[in-house]
């Protein structure tokens, strides 16, 4: 995945340099382009597992984006993103990618560099979330949100209520395991289908089932190395220098992979097929959601066929509920409840991972263009780094220009 780091005093620079796209852009119907910058920052008391996010002051996730119809034919889309990682400012490309508008018969095709349409967050974008972190499922096994190089063929099909089938196929470098050496250059395939209407006017549903298969997912152990490390160190206790470099070697290899992982934005926990399973309910007295609304929504991961070189019948899985409330116009309240189980490879057995996570979260937002969030959150688990215990977020975002609009 191309990444660029960049200087802090580069974030302005970068964010001005977009502005003459639209003093050039035309104006007519045929090339209509929309410019947008989200702006996200946050204060957390403490760093979390599988997080990227540090400890005190700093940037979320900054998106910069340029979107556009070309006639009724093709809708186009840029989108970068700013985050911070240590004293650094990394930016990425998360989309550009091409889609077709007039296809017959209600087929859709996208191609380029997307969003993938599994499971029912990991099409939205984060600024569009009530909770300032994604679940810990969602960060384990999926990287935070499963964006790749691709394309996508959906369709919407012919009935009273919404019913879409897809498939993808992406790259894959971003759900690649651990000591993979020889990727297949086609990674990824996925298959989804989502469903949903109104049960009448205030309630609305939606269920989903998605499948990925991983043809890069199953981790190789590096036996070999484990054992060459071993008569390395047992080489260094008969010079008796174990106790000086064998407890920092050994802390670094254990949690070498998930430090790599998140920096890299990937998944920590893979394997070769992942099924994934959602549901939302909706309640809006009188069907208007901008006054008074309660959401309810869940998912469920599981991946299989974790590793090629260990047999046992290990599979990473996880699971969240959430419940939001928008109590007015400008207030909401929210709740979550999560886990996540994965299994880290150490020659030829398995470490076992888990995380228990809690949020309460209660924001003020002034239309969708500004959110204030502050969430407490209890995290409990067992062989992670950085388990947090208890910790706080306020996080502020701030939504300029035009973007999409949110989806259900």
């Amino acid at each position: 995945m191309s990444k660029v780091v960049l200087p802090r005093k580069s974030l302005i620079a970068l964010v001005c340099s977009a502005a003459p796209m639209l003093a050039t852009a035309s104006s007519t119907d045929f090339f209509d382009p929309k410019l947008s910058l989200i702006l996200d920052g946050q204060y957390t008391t403490e760093k979390s597992a599988l997080s990227e996010r540090n400890k005190g002051w700093g940037i979320g996730h900054i998106e910069l984006g340029l979107s556009s119809t070309l006639g009724d034919y093709f809708y186009g889309k840029y989108m970068g993103t700013l985050h911070e990682h240590g004293s650094k400012i990394e930016y990425e490309t998360e989309e550009a990618f091409i889609q077709t508008l007039a296809l017959p018969d209600g087929f859709s095709l996208r191609a380029g560099r997307f969003l993938s349409d599994v499971g029912y967050l990991n099409g939205q974008h984060a600024h569009a979330d009530s909770f300032s972190s994604r679940p810990a499922v969602y960060r384990g096994m999926l990287g935070d949100h499963y964006y790749d190089d691709g394309a996508r063929l959906s369709y919407v099909m012919p009935t009273d209520i919404y019913w879409v089938l897809g498939a993808e196929a992406f790259r894959g470098k971003k759900m690649r395991a651990v000591g993979i050496t020889d990727p297949e250059s086609v990674g990824v395939y996925t298959a989804f289908t989502k469903i949903g209407g109104d049960f009448d006017e205030e309630n609305s549903w939606q269920l989903g089932l998605s499948y990925l298969r991983n043809r890069n997912g199953a981790g190789v152990s590096e036996l070999d190395h484990d054992e060459e490390e071993h008569e390395d160190h047992e080489h260094h206790d008969e010079h008796g220098d174990h106790e000086e470099h064998g407890h920092e070697d050994e802390g670094h290899h254990e949690h070498a992979g998930h430090d790599d992982h998140n920096h890299s934005h990937g998944a920590a926990y893979t394997g070769k097929d992942t099924y994934l399973a959602e549901a939302v309910w909706k309640w809006a007295p009188g069907g208007n959601y901008k006054y008074q609304s309660l959401t309810l929504s869940g998912e469920y991961l599981i991946s299989k066929n974790i590793s090629q070189t260990i047999k046992n019948d290990e599979n990473h899985e996880g699971f969240y509920l959430s419940g939001v409330y928008q109590m007015s116009p400008e207030w909401f309240a929210g709740v979550r409840y999560g886990e996540v189980e994965g299994y880290e490879a150490h020659g030829d057995h398995f470490h076992e991972q888990t995380l228990k996570e809690t949020d309460v979260v209660l924001g003020w937002t002034r239309s969708h263009a500004m959110t204030v969030k502050l969430q407490y959150t209890h995290q409990s688990g067992d062989d992670l780094p950085n388990i947090a215990g208890d910790m706080l977020t306020l996080q502020f975002t701030m939504s300029l220009g035009d973007h999409d609009a949110h989806s259900f």
